[in-house]
């Protein structure tokens, strides 16, 4: 994948050939993408703008992106191979700018991101309030001590919850209303879902257990016990099928 810089640079000639053939969109596009010196700097401000409900938690919530991005540039990164992901990920998508400009999965993620390192350094209420404003104003609930790879997708993005302590892999790819969480008589280990695993919408996976690689869980089930690498979960409760012939445990 393209580092982050090669990515700005991509993103640039985008907006700017936009732009040029749409003046009612030239002004936004200036102001999100064409007057910012980097990716960082650009993604900071979405941060900010979908997240605050007024001006002053705009401000405060793209500075403190702003301080984690320019702390931590594997952040950015990170964040370039989520972009990326969506593009590999999506048929219907064949640039990087209308993901960057739309998609607010896109922006929740990398708001749990900035959460995260704030989590990781103690400043936990602030954490959670980003958590909160993501919940109400992205309909994505990501808590900040979850643990999240990199190109990872939330289609849709309405409706995600991710529980405290949850793993997900690299280049997983998640729909609307998916669950991720831990069992409330069981609250010892929240699940691991694999890389390149598929949650469909509206599946719940609950417990203690994991989701292997490139497993898939259908629409609508409810996952509460292992899913082996390459396996299809499908139902209520969950029940597996089309699995590999060799396929091993989570």
């Amino acid at each position: 994948m393209a580092s982050a810089e090669k990515l700005w640079q991509s993103v640039r000639r985008e907006a700017e050939a936009v732009a040029a053939g749409d003046a009612v969109l030239a002004p936004s596009l200036k102001k999100s993408i064409l007057d910012h010196p980097s990716f960082g700097s650009a993604l900071a401000l979405q941060i900010g703008q979908r997240l605050g409900a007024n001006d002053e938690e705009r401000v405060r919530f793209a500075r403190v992106a702003s301080e984690a991005f320019a702390a931590a540039p594997e952040l950015v990164e990170a964040a370039s191979f989520d972009l990326q992901g969506i593009v590999s990920h999506d048929p219907a998508v064949t640039a990087l700018l209308p993901p960057l400009m739309n998609f607010k999965g896109f922006v929740a993620l990398q708001a749990w991101r900035v959460s995260n390192w704030l989590w990781q350094r103690g400043r936990h209420d602030f954490a959670l309030m980003m958590q909160s404003a993501s919940s109400e104003r992205l309909q994505v609930s990501i808590h900040p001590s979850a643990s999240i790879g990199t190109s990872v997708y939330l289609d849709h993005a309405t409706g995600i919850i991710i529980g405290a302590d949850s793993f997900i892999g690299d280049g997983v790819t998640m729909m609307q209303n998916v669950t991720i969480g831990r069992r409330p008589d069981r609250p010892a280990r929240a699940p691991r879902i694999g890389r390149g695993a598929y949650l469909s919408s509206g599946s719940s996976i609950i417990g203690d257990i994991s989701i292997g690689d490139f497993a898939k869980v259908g629409a609508g089930a409810v996952v509460t016990s292992d899913v082996p690498a390459g396996c299809t979960a499908v139902g209520v409760p969950a029940r597996l099928t089309n699995c590999p012939e060799n396929a091993i445990p989570a």
